[in-house]
């Protein structure tokens, strides 16, 4: 059985004395670190830190946790989030018509690999209905219509918040949510893409590069933001290619690297190893 913890994730302005001052606090309250990362940005002036805190003797619990540690957060003008082993997050999946990311996420939640709930897996196409309910997990379809995107967008937010999702990944859901969407899970979107843009946009970018003669694909997963796929970033990967590489061939590797880069970035949220400075990640992994 997993070890109980408490993920503690803190940025500030950079000054002297908060490590010896966040250790100082773990420790008066009989907790045991087991994992300390930080990191400075000098450019921004910034202090990012990660604890990994064990729950066994520790004083604090979800409960008194932050009226305890309020005071030190403002001393230093702390933005910090806690997060408790015990509690699962609730993700949902977004989908279209691509079965590659989805079928990776659910064959990795199976295994034990990604530790979350799946409440629900929406679509706006039906095409990965069966993928979904094979999995047990009940499948939304929400067609849009040139007319009814806005409608079916508040339908999905409903949804959402009635399984109390704690995050969104789309699993190559092929629509571009709105600003009040995004507002609403900032930093709690996680997309895949691949990494042709914007060199190759548009709806055949693996045919667009191999007319290009392409060395080297990639993929990239970040979160989003307003501006289309530039969210501050989580995970990449690249492979090579070369002239024997048909179409074919690069859309499956594509395929492949992006399940692989997209299933890191769950399991980097998941286990709260991402912080956010300005428009990039700090990936404590």
């Amino acid at each position: 059985m997993a070890q109980k913890t408490a993920q503690l994730l803190i940025s500030c302005p950079d000054t002297r004395g908060i490590i010896a001052a966040v250790t100082g606090f773990v420790a008066q309250h009989n907790g045991n670190i087991l994992e300390a990362d930080q990191h400075t940005d000098p450019q921004q002036g910034e202090f990012l830190m990660r604890l990994e805190v064990e729950l066994d003797g520790f004083q604090l619990n979800q409960e008194n946790f932050e009226s305890k540690w309020s005071t030190l957060a403002k001393q230093y003008d702390m933005r910090w989030h806690i997060h408790w082993s015990n509690v699962t997050k609730r993700m949902a999946i977004l989908v279209s018509k691509e079965s590659h990311c989805l079928s990776d996420l659910l064959w990795r939640w199976k295994t034990g690999e990604l530790h979350v709930d799946i409440p629900l897996i929406a679509g706006n196409h039906e095409s990965l209905k069966e993928t979904a309910q094979s999995a047990g997990i009940t499948f939304h379809h929400l067609p849009i219509t040139p007319t009814n995107k806005s409608a079916q967008e508040s339908q999905l937010r409903d949804l959402l918040d009635r399984a109390s999702v704690d995050f969104v990944v789309l699993a190559r859901y092929m629509q571009i949510l709105s600003p009040s969407f995004v507002a609403a899970y900032p930093e709690r979107i996680i997309n895949i893409h691949h990494s042709f843009l914007p060199a190759f946009a548009g709806p055949k970018p693996y045919h667009h590069a191999f007319e290009r003669g392409v060395k080297i694909i990639g993929a990239t997963s970040h979160y989003v933001t307003n501006e289309l796929d530039a969210g501050p970033i989580i995970a990449q990967s690249t492979m090579p290619v070369d002239h024997r590489d048909t179409v074919d061939d690069l859309i499956r590797k594509g395929r492949d690297l992006e399940k692989v880069v997209l299933s890191t970035a769950v399991r980097l949220h998941t286990q709260d190893k991402i912080l956010v400075c300005k428009n990039k990640t700090v990936v404590f992994d």
